[in-house]
């Protein structure tokens, strides 16, 4: 059985990007602002749209930028939410599929085309 190094560095900031969405509410954040594209929402549009608002979105939206996955800006009298982080939310889909199959002899994903499939790993399964 192959062993990953369990303090590598992958692993360590995997975890804290999973523990930075280990809430729903973050998550339906994140989805909202993922929905809206790169121009992201004025965090009152932000909070229509995902039932969360106040000092819990404010709150919410914290933990999500320091890890990385989204930005707040100031313009005018707004403060504008955007997701920023597509191709990390790509790596960790990747980080969790890479080793797929690396304790079996066989695998019986093998084989599969992986050019469209965003869930496809570097070994050529197919996940979706």
């Amino acid at each position: 059985m192959k062993q990953t190094n369990p303090l590598s560095p992958d692993l360590a900031r995997a975890a804290s990007t999973f523990a930075a969405l280990g809430s729903e509410q973050r998550l339906a954040v994140l989805g909202t602002l993922v929905r809206a594209g790169p121009d992201g929402l004025a965090i009152g549009e932000l909070g229509a749209r995902s039932g969360i608002t106040g000092s819990t979105l404010t709150h919410h939206m914290k933990i999500l930028a320091q890890a990385g996955l989204v930005s707040q800006q100031k313009q005018g009298r707004s403060i504008i939410c955007a997701a920023v982080a597509y191709d990390e939310l790509r790596e960790l889909s990747q980080f969790l599929l890479r080793n797929c199959c690396a304790d079996r002899e066989s695998c019986a994903h093998a084989g599969a085309e992986t050019d469209s499939d965003p869930l496809s790993d570097p070994q050529g399964h197919s996940h979706g």
